[in-house]
């Protein structure tokens, strides 16, 4: 392909996004949620929690799982049944997924299990593809299903990490069931329990998932039975089991409760087109006063950019903290999502005339007098004490627009809500500076409520938050050539280049 081609390609690919304007003249006291605009259902759950590391969350899904009676959907980006959800003790205790669900199947006559999996997984993801691609033992059973989702279009990825089970609870988030997703809160840089099939040992990760019940989470799996559906052209229907699959141990940190579901589909044979994540991240990003805290394994989308530019040339405007990987994999992801990210922090950078603006990456001593950095696959939102969102959304083009997307959001009503909120952002933070919240937040109130201030008082471990070299240098601001072309913001339909070329 030549120069020409990709100028034109990247011009067909870089359209603008979707219809995502933020709300016109939003007052204060109104609503952030829009169903119908920023989210397609808003669903009551009896109880919702967050669950911070995949440590955490992998032991909850566990005694879920073992609760089970009618039926089990799984929906991610890539799966593997070899993992253990809990590594960290025996295998008789935890034994491999796989088998395990085959062991749940085979005792229970009622139970259906149906997984979904992104078709390239098989050559892009870090799970094994021989069991996706020619099954495995565990798969043997009338009543396990494991499929292939290839209805998506060229260059798309399946992105939506969902479990729901018996439509009475579903995670929702980042985090898909397969290899290098477990860690704990610890992030030790030499975890032996954190070994890839090699026995090395991989980087620490830091990830979320939010557990819904009630509506709410029937609601998520009416979301995975539509993807069901267009996938394998079966129909399925919720079942009503009376089961509560409640993990035991796992305490609410939200009661009766309002779940926003907000979704990305891009329009593809039978499928409408879906933008209500950008448009709820838009929304949310601009109804801010005092605080944003982002945490994102990609910060890259021009529209994302334009709102946070805003904000901080607003002398009345909030903070804004934002905690991003900083190493990344492979040239592809370095040339797009590495380089765009730094320049649009430049951007950002140079509208910080009033010193709002931070954005870190987080560090962890490796024993030896260096450290190592800790891959953040999160992908949060937390505005103010009023709105909290988990998903499997990226702040880059593709989730815009291109990649299916599933996330769950909170917008407070309460004071105990609010309060809920702010206790949850306190954690994560007090996380990676390795302090407890309750230190955290006598700084924040020693700060006078300035979230920068109290990072910036606390962060002086070796374990804590470096800022990217962006924040100081003056490189370019721009996206970066080929930015249509690898992180696009709708479907690319090649033909459109030689309907181009004749006119």
């Amino acid at each position: 392909m030549n120069v020409a081609d990709v100028q034109l390609l990247e011009e067909t690919t870089s359209r603008q996004a979707p219809d995502i304007a933020p709300q016109a003249l939003r007052s204060p006291g109104d609503p952030i949620l829009r169903p119908g605009r920023n989210c397609w259902r808003v669903a009551p759950a009896d109880r919702a929690s967050v669950l911070i590391d995949g440590a955490p969350y992998f032991a909850h899904l566990e005694a879920a799982l073992r609760k089970a009676r009618r039926s089990i959907l799984i929906i991610g980006w890539d799966f593997d049944g070899s993992i253990h959800l809990r590594p960290d003790v025996s295998a008789e205790d935890s034994p491999p997924l796989g088998p395990l669900l085959r062991s749940l199947v085979e005792e229970r006559p009622d139970l259906e299990i149906r997984i979904l999996v992104w078709s390239i997984a098989v050559v892009h993801a870090p799970g094994a593809p021989g069991p996706l691609i020619f099954g495995a033992d565990w798969q043997n059973h009338p009543r396990l299903q494991l499929k292939l989702d290839t209805h998506h279009p060229l260059y798309a990825a399946h992105h939506q990490k969902i479990v729901c089970i018996d439509d009475n609870l579903a995670f929702v988030g980042g985090m898909d069931l397969t290899v290098e997703r477990w860690d704990t809160h610890r992030h030790a840089c030499d975890d032996p329990i954190r070994l890839k099939d090699d026995g090395s040992i991989y980087e620490p990760v830091h990830d979320l998932q939010m557990a819904v019940d009630g509506d709410a989470a029937r609601s998520i799996a009416e979301v995975g039975y539509e993807r069901w559906k267009i996938a394998t052209g079966e129909t399925l229907t919720a079942s009503p089991s009376g089961s509560d699959p409640w993990p035991p141990g796992l305490v609410p940190d939200f009661r009766n409760v309002p779940i926003a579901i907000a979704r990305t589909y891009p329009a593809w044979g039978e499928q409408p087109a879906a933008n209500e994540a950008a448009a709820l991240t838009l929304d949310a990003l601009s109804a801010a006063r005092k605080t944003i805290y982002i945490e994102a394994q990609y910060m890259t989308a021009p529209y994302v950019g334009d709102v946070l530019e805003r904000r901080l040339a607003d002398p009345d405007g909030p903070e804004i903290v934002v905690i991003q990987t900083h190493e990344s994999h492979g040239w592809a992801e370095e040339l797009v999502m590495g380089t765009n990210r730094d320049r649009l922090i430049r951007r950002l950078r140079k509208s910080d005339h009033h010193d709002r603006l931070r954005v870190y990456y987080p560090v962890i001593p490796n024993g030896e007098g260096g450290e190592c950095q800790v891959l953040i696959h999160s992908k949060l939102i937390i505005v103010d004490d009023v709105f909290l969102r988990i998903g499997s959304s990226n702040l880059n083009n593709r989730s815009i627009g291109l990649d299916s997307e599933c996330d769950a959001a909170i917008e407070a009503t309460t004071e105990e809500m609010r309060r809920t909120i702010v206790r949850l952002r306190d954690r994560l933070i007090a996380e990676h500076l390795e302090v407890d919240p309750e230190t955290f937040g006598r700084a924040l109130d020693d700060s006078g409520g300035s979230v920068v201030a109290a990072i910036e008082q606390l962060n002086t471990g070796a374990r804590g938050l470096r800022p990217f070299g962006a924040m100081s240098d003056d490189g370019p601001d721009v996206p970066a050539t080929g930015t249509g072309l690898l992180d696009p913001l709708e479907p690319f339909e090649p033909l459109s280049l030689f309907r181009r070329r004749k006119q």
